[in-house]
């Protein structure tokens, strides 16, 4: 139980583990509990549009592949230029006391190895849930983040994350809750 106690003490510091990319883009911040949390959702939802696949598997790798950043931190792309972060030597040790562990560590590693066509849906999971942070700042004026919309996009494995991401650049991220333009907005009581 110990373990397990500190296992979920350790997954708490993902709450506090910045993504450190948006230093580069001036504007946005994220944690990577935060952004675990939407890749959760895009993973299900793409489960959901694409027949076949092991929904269980692509929900475990969306959950646990930064997982390691509770130890590393959030290593970006200009970091990755400078930095080695042995992130096997992480997942192995966060992993060794736990009965569990092994799979955590199967579902980290076959994220990474983009084998299996549930890790390419967890990968684009990723890489959409980036997609729908920088649209969101697109929308609120930042000018950078179709460039770097434009380079998301091209990781994209499947033609279901790819339909997702073209659809995403096309929807005002604002649109889901202000789409009724109903006198509710005037009189918060739906026009009555």
């Amino acid at each position: 139980m110990e373990n397990i106690v500190d296992f979920i003490f350790e997954v708490g510091m993902l709450k506090k583990t910045p993504r450190t990319g948006f230093q580069f883009l001036g504007t946005g911040c994220e944690s990577v509990a935060e952004h675990l949390l939407r890749t959760v959702f895009i993973g299900y939802a793409l489960c959901k549009l694409e027949p076949g696949v092991d929904e269980n598997r692509v929900i475990k790798m969306c959950l646990f592949h930064d997982l390691p950043e509770a130890r590393t931190g959030d290593m970006n792309y200009v970091n990755k230029k400078y930095v080695t972060v042995h992130e096997g030597k992480a997942v192995e040790e966060l992993t060794e006391g736990l009965f569990f562990g092994g799979e955590i560590k199967s579902a980290i590693d076959e994220f990474n190895e983009k084998d299996t066509r549930e890790s390419m849906l967890a990968h684009d999971a990723d890489q959409l849930a980036l997609i729908y942070q920088l649209k969101e700042l697109g929308d609120l004026g930042n000018k950078y983040s179709k460039e770097w919309i434009d380079f998301a996009v091209r990781r994209l494995y499947t033609d279901t994350a790819k339909g997702m991401a073209e659809e995403v650049l096309k929807t005002d991220s604002s649109q889901w809750w202000f789409k009724d333009k109903s006198d509710w907005w005037v009189n918060g009581n739906n026009g009555k």
